[in-house]
């Protein structure tokens, strides 16, 4: 089934084929997660996903095919991710929150988002470095937990998984321009940490 198209799957998945309802989850689960990830957190994340597998389920037969199957998926975990966010009210608003270590001047930013200078870079040479690596994620994560739960969605949406901004702005249910300074504050606050990181070797 691995080339099926998305046309042919869906066809398969309405006849109730259960061959297909396992390709389609194995094709689109970690887009699925990531998605929730980037706007509820990974300790919702499965729960978020497993809700939205339901809803797809549920809904399949009034999927009309206006989109991809896959943004369909997206805009499925997507809602599911903001009514579990609602539930628990702890929306976010735009705010100016920085992350662990400030944020660094505009000035350190193309116009296009990208870094004008990006930080030196760390090498797998060794054992130690290695261990550096691993724990500049940590301190990356630890960045990405310490922001607003919209500029950690935007972030992650842009970054990790590659969605356009407009995209994100009907997932989130922002303006283009939120988007924007979200995601810029975002990135500001993770250069402090690249930053930081790289002059005193800690978090």
């Amino acid at each position: 089934m691995t080339d099926l198209d998305d046309e042919r799957l869906l066809a398969l998945l309405l006849q109730g084929d259960q061959a297909a309802f396992h390709h389609l989850v194995s094709r689109y689960q970690g887009a699925m997660r990531a998605v929730a990830v980037a706007i509820v957190g990974s300790t919702l994340a499965d729960e978020v996903v497993q809700d939205s597998w339901l809803a797809v389920v549920r809904h399949l037969d009034s999927f009309a095919g206006r989109s991809s199957l896959k943004t369909w998926l997206i805009t499925v975990t997507a809602n599911t991710a903001k009514t579990r966010l609602k539930k628990q009210r702890r929306q976010v608003p735009l705010d100016d929150r920085d992350g662990p270590h400030g944020s660094v001047g505009d000035e350190r930013f193309l116009t296009d988002g990208h870094w004008r200078d990006a930080p030196a870079s760390w090498h797998s040479d060794s054992p130690e470095e290695l261990l550096c690596e691993q724990q500049l994620a940590e301190c990356l994560e630890h960045t990405l937990a310490s922001l607003s739960e919209l500029q950690r969605s935007v972030l992650l949406l842009r970054e990790r998984q590659g969605v356009e901004l407009m995209d994100i702005c009907n997932l989130l249910d922002i303006s283009l321009s939120n988007a924007r300074v979200l995601l810029h504050r975002a990135r500001l606050s993770v250069f402090a940490t690249l930053e930081h990181y790289e002059v005193t070797g800690e978090c």
